[in-house]
């Protein structure tokens, strides 16, 4: 059975890495939207707009944006 616990019961060990890990997910989110939009369409694997929602809407706890910087982005020297 799931411990349902309020913030204020949490620990503050919990509550801290609970917060590093949101900071952390919305930096990583910010910084892939921020490519994206820089970034040429040709150097876009797939579509940008495709990319910007799934990065957005998608709860990922950082996996997509990672997943954007690895496999999403063509060589811009190719």
């Amino acid at each position: 059975m799931a411990n349902n616990k309020r913030w204020g019961q949490l620990s503050i060990r919990t509550r801290r890495l609970i917060t590093v890990a949101a900071l952390l997910d919305g930096v990583l989110k910010v910084a892939a939207l921020i490519d994206l939009v820089r970034r040429p369409t040709r150097e876009i694997r797939g579509s940008k707009a495709t990319w910007a929602i799934a990065i957005l809407v998608v709860n990922s706890a950082g996996v997509l944006p990672v997943y954007y910087f690895v496999k999403g982005r063509r060589s811009s020297t190719s």
